[in-house]
């Protein structure tokens, strides 16, 4: 938990987000710095659960202990099937997933893709 001497201020979020998944023992976190890639947020961060109960836990632990440090979730979708749960807090939007989603969606290569594809000059289009 977050020690509540701090402000919102004095918190770094990602910071926070990362001691909040290690608290709740989320597995394969990857935490991608997307600033130079968009303007929607400052980082992704992708984790996986073991089951749908431990990937909800993992929100909601997320969740509480983001309010207690005065971040209020903008957004949270799939907590209530718990294969994918997003909360968006701004600078700091969470995925945490099921192996299997994770794999399927594989957010973390989606990301690396289009900043190879912006260096590199080359976009792709429906008919390439």
């Amino acid at each position: 938990m977050v020690e509540k001497s701090k402000t919102s201020e004095q918190v770094d979020l990602k910071e926070l987000v990362l001691e909040s998944l290690d608290d709740i023992k989320a597995v394969d976190v990857v935490c991608i710095d997307v600033r130079d890639k968009t303007e929607l947020t400052d980082y992704m961060i992708v984790v996986s659960g073991t089951s749908n109960r431990h990937v909800k836990s993992i929100a909601n632990n997320v969740i509480v202990d983001a309010k207690e440090a005065g971040f209020m979730p903008l957004g949270i979708e799939g907590l209530d099937e718990g294969e994918w749960v997003l909360v968006d807090l701004t600078d700091v939007v969470v995925h945490m997933m099921l192996p299997s989603a994770r794999e399927f969606y594989d957010i973390e290569r989606l990301w690396n893709m289009s900043v190879q594809s912006r260096e590199s000059g080359s976009t792709q289009t429906d008919a390439d």
